[in-house]
């Protein structure tokens, strides 16, 4: 049996193979509100039968959104559509996970087609936009708003009321999204965290805020379900965050709670070089894997099954997570399973197209 298609534990949850569908931000939403798109849209990879569903990432306030058309979590109203989604996942084997998400100083912009960028309060976009740091994310962008100790504190308890809200809506799994220079990141990031007080400077201090909002999560999310964590490894630039600080935080977070590292890169400094080829974050999955004894996830133009199926075998990663190849086949597992001579059962629905 390929590791591919081997079951995985954490906690009290079991995935029936290692394959996940990665957070994609769908910009679909009104008010934060799931609606027909999502269920379908995440309904039909469930169908594909991969071991995690996660939902694109997953505003805890409407200001932490990156677009208005964002899905959302901040109010009650939000779960019952969520739950329905949920229900249906779980419906097809697999486990219904729920990402996390504060956009920071990446906030407040114009949906992928109608050209990204900042989108000003005039346009329907909103301020301010909070960030570790008094810096825009690049020249024609809203220069955020610096939290205060307080404005940390709102931040961290409305990430664990959008965890007891994902509970009640049945999610088995929550990733806190802690890189691509969100919020989170960009409090690890020594290029826009410029702090002086005890959440800037060092690396005890710049990683305070996330051990802090570990915590929080972890006080309402229940001991048997397992919590992910998102991470650029690397900013790929001079004087930014490191893949060896981030094996650091992964040794931090481990005990507080977190059972896997999500390993991605990059998003906080746009003038980055990223050698962007396939399977070029792997590494930092391998490096966080042996150096701090966790669970990982492996990401990054990740497309086919023998590619997949060799990094789990290198014991490169524990999980394996597609977005992209997902988009263009919602029944990547059922395929990779044919690919590697693996018995997999199809939805009775589709059978005789087996």
């Amino acid at each position: 049996m390929p590791k591919l298609f081997e079951p995985l534990s954490l906690r009290d949850v079991k995935f029936r193979n290692r394959l996940v569908v990665s957070p994609m931000c769908q910009y679909s939403s009104t008010d934060g509100f799931a609606n027909g798109w999502h269920l379908v849209h995440l309904g039909s990879r469930a169908v594909g039968r991969p071991g995690i569903v996660f939902t694109e990432a997953t505003a805890v306030v409407p200001e932490g959104r990156i677009s208005p058309q964002d899905l959302g979590i901040w109010k009650d109203e939000h779960i019952e559509m969520l739950a329905r989604i949920v229900r249906f996942i779980e419906s097809q084997g697999s486990v219904a996970g729920m990402q996390l998400a504060h956009a920071g100083f990446k906030a407040s912009t114009r949906s992928p087609w109608l050209g990204g960028g900042p989108l000003e309060v005039t346009e329907g976009g909103w301020r301010p936009v909070y960030a570790p740091s008094a810096i825009a994310f690049t020249d024609g962008w809203i220069v955020p708003e610096a939290l205060d100790r307080t404005g940390i504190r709102t931040v961290i308890e409305a990430f664990a009321a959008a965890a007891t809200r994902a509970l009640t809506a049945g999610f088995r799994i929550i990733e806190l999204h802690a890189a691509h220079g969100y919020l989170l990141h960009e409090f690890l990031s020594p290029l826009v965290n410029k702090r002086t007080d005890e959440y800037g400077g060092s690396l005890e201090n710049r990683t305070r805020i996330v051990r802090e909002l570990v915590e929080a999560v972890r006080k309402v999310w229940p001991e048997r379900l397992p919590l992910f964590m998102r991470i650029s490894a690397t900013d790929w630039v001079e004087g930014g965050w490191t893949p060896e600080e981030a094996v650091e935080l992964a040794k931090m977070v481990h005990p507080l709670g977190v059972d896997l590292i999500d390993c991605s890169s990059g998003g906080v400094a746009p003038n980055a070089r990223i050698p962007v080829a396939p399977g070029y974050q792997v590494p930092f999955a391998r490096k966080l894997k042996a150096e701090a004894e966790v669970h990982t996830g492996a990401v990054g133009l990740i497309n086919g099954a023998q590619q997949a199926a060799g990094i789990l075998e290198n014991g490169d990663a524990d999980l394996v997570l597609m977005a992209r190849q997902f988009l263009r086949d919602p029944y990547v597992p059922l395929h990779a399973a044919k690919e590697l001579a693996v018995e997999m059962e199809w939805p009775l629905q589709y059978q005789r197209a087996k």
